[in-house]
């Protein structure tokens, strides 16, 4: 039967694993049993996506980034070079602690930058914007950019990922026109 998405020569894929039409593994991932991958996402080199996880259509993981049990990455996530998701909170070698995982959900269109990390148990809301070395430790609203350690909202982001120009509470998208509401330390896109 022939497969209609793309796993490189040195990849392992565990079966059972799910991966959606148009998906391409790239060299020395690792695919876990029970992991679900979407149609048409482009999973880097040296990859690992644990069991049960759940990624989206449109998802692009780029290179040593191992996404663990645990978290859920919807549509259209980017996820930059060497960024790091944890699933323990408190981990110790000589206590198993598999039982305490935190759930982390990264929301449709979000991205990650390179080297941020993600401490478990928190969300990343749609079309967020996690900058380069970012250490994420509490919820990140829809559309904020973030950065610093730990993470502050330094603005807003529009869904075509360029800052958004706030004047007063309204702003604005310089590239697509899109306009924006400020609500406190919210950002929603206005109809």
């Amino acid at each position: 039967m022939k497969r209609d998405y793309f796993v490189h020569e040195s990849a392992y894929v565990d079966e059972p694993a799910s991966i959606g039409k148009g998906t391409k593994i790239w060299h020395f991932s690792h695919i876990m049993e029970g992991a679900k991958i979407g149609k048409d996402c482009r999973i880097g080199q040296n990859v690992m996506i644990g069991p049960e996880v759940r990624i989206g259509d449109k998802v692009k993981i780029q290179n040593n980034v191992s996404v663990y049990k645990g978290v859920t990455l919807e549509d259209e996530v980017f996820c930059g070079p060497s960024c790091v998701f944890t699933n323990v909170f408190n981990p110790r070698s000589a206590i198993p602690r598999m039982n305490e995982l935190l759930p982390t959900l990264v929301k449709k269109g979000a991205t990650i930058g390179a080297n941020a990390t993600i401490i478990c148990g928190n969300n990343i809301g749609r079309y967020a914007f996690i900058g380069a070395g970012t250490v994420v430790t509490k919820d990140v609203t829809d559309h904020a950019l973030v950065y610093g350690n730990p993470a502050k909202i330094q603005g807003g982001m529009c869904e075509c990922g360029n800052k958004i120009s706030f004047k007063a509470k309204k702003g604005i998208c310089r590239e697509c026109n899109k306009q924006y509401i400020k609500k406190g330390l919210m950002v929603d896109r206005q109809e």
